[in-house]
């Protein structure tokens, strides 16, 4: 095991930790995707890429199980970097096929990359606020995803879609007041990041 690659993860996912943390004391974690957190998401990001660049992909050969959920959770963070996330997602993906990241992770990957695409999801992992207040998402097969879910050991959607809310609004997130600027909001923010093209 490569413990300065690990070290390194651990650094990074320790100062989005305590930006988030931060932003949830301020009040500042929902709503909008804050300044401060995409600065932090696009260093992480760029950091993780030189780690690939270096080594490969930090997988279970060269970080063991703990630090191969770090550098996937840098992944799903790097919202910020379209190009990165994306080659993230291509390098998670190779990979599972060699057994060296359970499957899980490309799997929640692919939903983040949709998600941030405006397409329909896989799994339904991504979650976000619809018209009626709830926290969902749509779904490409919604007959077959508990299917699919239970192939990579997680509950039924709906089951799992209320649990992820009641934590949101444990934590203080509530529905848009105006859904129709929100939305406006993030389709702007994912046109002006290169996700989707602008209208």
């Amino acid at each position: 095991m490569n413990t300065a690659v690990l070290n390194e993860l651990a650094a990074l996912l320790k100062r989005d930790d305590q930006t988030r943390q931060r932003l949830l004391a301020e009040g500042s974690l929902y709503g909008r995707y804050d300044d401060a957190m995409q600065a932090v998401h696009r260093e992480n990001a760029e950091a993780l890429d030189a780690i690939a660049e270096r080594h490969g992909w930090p997988g279970l050969s060269l970080v063991g199980l703990e630090g191969s959920r770090m550098a996937w959770r840098i992944a799903q963070h790097a919202n910020v970097t379209p190009g990165l996330q994306r080659k993230f997602l291509a390098l998670m993906r190779a990979a599972a096929d060699k057994g060296d990241v359970p499957s899980k992770q490309p799997a929640f990957l692919a939903d983040r990359v949709l998600f941030n695409e405006g397409k329909p999801q896989i799994h339904g992992v991504v979650l976000d606020w619809t018209a009626d207040g709830e926290l969902s998402c749509d779904l490409a097969d919604p007959a077959g995803v508990d299917r699919r879910r239970a192939v990579l050991g997680l509950p039924p959607f709906q089951e799992d879609r209320q649990r992820q809310q009641e934590a949101v609004m444990a934590e203080g997130g509530r529905p848009p007041a105006d859904f129709a600027a929100y939305r406006d909001r993030s389709r702007a923010w994912a046109e002006a990041v290169g996700w989707r093209p602008a209208r």
